[in-house]
Parts: structure tokens; C-alpha cells; sequence
């Protein structure tokens, strides 16, 4: 399939927390219902009858969907992760997004149980110090020494970029070593299965009030294979996954699942165009920082909103200075689609409102419309920051389903700036994107799906079996229609 300049396949995976209000019900056992749900009643996919992980999902956990992504449960914590299928354009990202959600709230309805359980896309437990992912996927040229050489040069702008993509949160945490795992430990489990407290405990910081970041306190390392007990920006994975033609995946853990689409599609476009200039050797380490993890914390935790780094070099430049450095570089992609002069246009108007106020950014970043809430909220109860009850503001802000979530409050209240439609997200709980590898695999499925006798089969990102037949699709631009 023919590509345009600068195409690149996008795809995100959300890690779910799940809330029960019912002594009755465990949350362990209400994820495995929604999956029974979705696959066995609603029949909107294709069960794994294989293991893809002995340890993360063992057979039956999970599977591929109608819509090309991808809904299973993480048995190293049991919780509801939904992966995107295959996409080409922000908004068919974003409608995928928004789609999974409606695919889980659609099931709680179902069952009946929308009383006793919620579901959020938060990342952070503010009372046990647990935090979810929500990782993105970039399909990227790689070199052998892309992880020594190449992806340094994103650390500057994935610290600084929580500016407009942090969704916020009240209080910190404080990590604290409990130190290694045991022998017993490590021979009774494989080592990426110990859970991260038993590594270390995260305790509450009370000299925090609020940030712009809920990951960025338990962020321990730039670059990490091992990342149960090692959370990293980016995880290096040389897999199967997204991988064509010297092209491989970019895995980013350091981000958190936006609720406001136009921060979404913010955080994504512009993370595409500085993975461009990457790839076309247009970066170098001049914006390098002196200690980046030590940056990430520093601009999260900023109360006064200056969010002043430190480079390498020893001189200290504002997260806002240094973005606009990435959009000046990036210009040079003007006029080559419709989509690039959006990012464009918005990156250079969000970095404009966080210089002259942020507070006027309601509309368009998550932190913002959070904390304007939790400062509203605060005011009419006559809260300080160190009440719990805060916590329970925060985390409701990340509800999913719209008749209960804040953030739904907050739009209907004051509008936020959408980039999908109601249509949109409805068709995408069916359909895959148009323009990636995901349509064949869906057309394989429903296949699949409709045979009188089902016959053995597999599904994986890199093609369908079943029966003897299989169908491989290893370029993820081409539908395989």
C-alpha cells in the first residue's frame, strides 16, 4: 500500500481500575464477568484458545475484537486492559479510545450491576500506591542502537510534554525501597511477576497538594526492560508487534489516559512529529537534560506553573521555551496534510494559554478542568488539600461512564473541545479503522465468528489462522481485503 510522507500506525492500551460497591462481588470476579460478557453474549470477538503469556494472559483471559483491538485481563493484578486496534489517523485513534470504554460500560449495563460497580481510567491508587498504564505504541524506524542513541533524544520533550497531556492529581507519593526479593521469592514466581511493593512501598507525600502528573512519583528509570518493579519512560520491546520493514514499536509508559480528546490527540500528534524529526536526523542532544527523572518529578510537582528544567549543559530553560523549540523544528512539516497543521496550530496555540494562563485551558487539558473542579469543590465544602475526600473527587473525574464522571459533569457544564463524534464512537465499536492491517483481521474474525463449525484458530496482530488455512499480515499498513 502506498504511504503517505510521515505515515506512521499508532495504537494505545489502557489498563482499567475497577471499583465494587457490593461485599458480595470481588472486583477479580466482576472483570472476568465483563470479559465472559463482551466475548460469550455480545459476541464481539475471539477468545484466545492459546496462552500469549503463561504469567500476563494465560488462554481465555482475553482476545481480539470485531473492532481490531484487542480486550483482556492482566492476570498480574487481574485488572480490564483494552489495546486499540492499528490506526493511521488521530481521530480513528481516538474514536478506538473512546469505543473500548463504551464496549466495558456497555456490558456493566447489561449485567445490571451499574449500581454496585465503576469503572475509571485513572492511573493512580491515591491510598495503596499502585499506579496503571496507559502506553502508547508508535511504529518507528529503528537502528540497532536506537535505545543508546535515538531515544534519549525524546526524554526532554516526554518530561516536558505533561504541560498539556498531564491529567492531574492530588497529593504524591514517596517511594521507599523495601529492598530484594527474596531466593523463595524469586523461585516461586518469574521475576517480572513479584509486584512492584515488594520492591518498594509508595507513602503519601503531605507536602504536596497537587500536580500536573499521576505517574511521574513513580517513574524509576528512563529506559527499562523489567518494568513490574522498574517503571520507565519507554520499555524497549524488539517484538513481533507493529514490527515491518526496519520499522519497530515504540512502547512509552510515561502517560496517562486523557478524558479531554483534544489533549489526547494533542499528547499523540505531537509526540508523532518529534519521533519525525528523530527519524529524518532533524534532533539533536542539545535539549538534552541534566537528570530527567529528577525534571519529570520537578515539573509535575511545580505549584508556581514556571516548570523550569535544568539541561545538560547547566542552563535552566521552561518547559513552555523548550516545547516551542520542538514546534519551531517541526514546522518544517507544514502543509504536508491537514492533520499535521492541526497538531501544529494547536501545540503553538496550548503552549500560548499555559504561558499567559493556564487556568483558561479548561476546555483543552485534563489537569486544568481537574483541579478548577477540585478548587470549586474545596471551596463550597471548606476542604484543605489533605482530605481524603479530595481523592474520591479525583478519581471521579476518570469515571467512563458519562451519567456518573466528572469530567462528563464538566463538559456538559462549560464544553470541552471534542475531536470525535457520538457516530464516530459507535461505529468504531464494530468497525476498525479502514486503513491498517485491523480490517482484515476484523473481516477474518466475523468470519470466524459466523462458520456453523467453529474451527481451531489464532488470532495475533501479525495474522489469523483457522482451521489449516492462515493469513498472514505482516505489513500493518495493508487492510489484507
Amino acid at each position: 500500500m502506498p504511504q503517505l510522507p510521515g505515515a506512521r500506525i499508532f495504537g494505545v492500551e489502557t489498563e482499567f481500575g475497577c471499583l465494587v460497591r457490593d461485599d458480595d462481588l470481588r472486583p477479580e470476579a466482576v472483570v472476568e464477568l465483563l470479559k465472559d460478557h463482551v466475548f460469550y453474549e455480545q459476541k464481539l470477538g475471539l477468545l484466545d484458545q492459546e496462552a500469549r503469556d503463561e504469567v500476563f494472559e494465560p488462554a481465555q483471559t482475553g482476545g481480539f475484537l470485531i473492532n481490531g483491538g484487542r480486550l483482556y485481563i492482566d492476570r498480574v493484578g487481574d485488572h480490564l486492559e483494552y489495546a486499540t486496534a492499528e490506526t493511521q489517523t488521530l481521530k480513528d485513534l481516538i474514536a478506538q479510545d473512546r469505543a473500548g470504554q463504551r464496549i466495558i460500560l456497555r456490558a456493566i449495563k447489561d449485567l445490571g450491576i451499574q449500581d454496585q460497580v465503576s469503572v475509571y481510567n485513572n492511573s493512580v491508587d491515591h491510598f495503596y500506591g499502585h499506579t496503571f498504564g496507559c502506553h502508547e505504541n508508535y511504529l518507528v524506524k529503528m537502528s540497532e542502537d536506537f535505545f543508546t542513541h535515538d531515544a534519549p533524544l525524546l526524554f526532554p520533550f516526554l518530561v516536558t510534554r505533561q504541560i498539556f497531556a498531564g491529567v492531574g492529581r492530588v497529593g504524591g507519593h514517596i517511594l521507599v525501597g523495601t529492598g530484594a526479593p527474596t531466593r523463595a521469592e524469586l523461585e516461586a514466581f518469574p521475576i517480572d511477576y513479584i509486584w512492584s511493593n515488594q520492591i518498594y512501598q509508595a507513602i503519601p507525600d503531605p507536602d504536596v497538594e497537587f500536580q500536573l502528573s499521576q505517574r511521574a512519583d513513580h517513574i524509576l528509570r528512563t529506559i527499562a526492560g523489567r518494568v513490574r518493579f522498574n517503571r520507565a519512560l519507554i520499555n524497549p520491546k524488539w517484538e513481533h508487534f507493529y514490527a515491518h520493514e526496519g520499522r519497530h514499536r515504540l512502547h512509552i509508559l510515561f502517560g496517562e489516559p486523557n478524558q479531554n480528546e483534544h489533549a489526547y490527540a494533542l499528547k499523540i500528534g505531537t509526540t508523532h512529529l518529534v519521533l519525525r524529526l528523530i527519524e529524518d536526523g532533524l534532533l539533536d542532544h542539545s535539549f538534552d537534560l541534566a537528570s530527567p527523572l529528577k525534571a519529570l518529578r520537578d515539573v509535575s510537582r511545580d505549584p508556581t506553573w514556571k516548570w523550569r528544567v535544568r539541561t545538560s549543559e547547566g542552563d535552566e530553560i521552561g518547559a513552555v521555551d523548550l516545547q516551542r523549540e520542538y514546534l519551531t523544528l517541526a514546522q518544517i512539516y507544514r502543509g504536508e496534510s491537514s492533520e499535521t497543521d492541526w497538531i501544529l496550530n494547536e501545540w503553538e496555540s496550548i503552549l500560548d494559554g499555559l504561558e499567559s494562563d493556564p487556568m483558561k485551558l479548561a476546555d483543552r487539558v485534563d489537569w486544568v478542568a481537574k483541579r478548577r473542579i477540585l478548587d470549586m469543590y474545596r471551596a463550597e465544602e471548606g476542604l484543605e488539600w489533605s482530605d481524603d475526600a479530595l481523592h474520591s473527587v479525583d478519581m471521579q473525574y476518570h469515571d467512563i461512564d458519562p451519567e456518573t464522571s466528572l469530567f462528563h459533569g464538566w463538559k456538559s457544564m462549560e464544553g470541552v473541545r471534542a475531536v470525535v463524534d457520538e457516530l464516530d464512537v459507535i461505529d468504531a465499536m464494530a468497525d476498525p479503522p479502514g486503513n491498517t492491517r485491523a480490517a482484515g483481521r476484523s473481516a477474518a474474525i466475523r468470519e470466524i465468528l459466523g462458520s456453523r463449525r467453529r474451527p481451531r484458530y489464532s488470532v495475533d496482530w501479525l495474522g489469523v489462522s483457522a482451521g489449516e488455512a492462515y493469513l498472514p499480515m505482516p505489513d500493518p499498513f495493508e487492510t489484507y481485503l
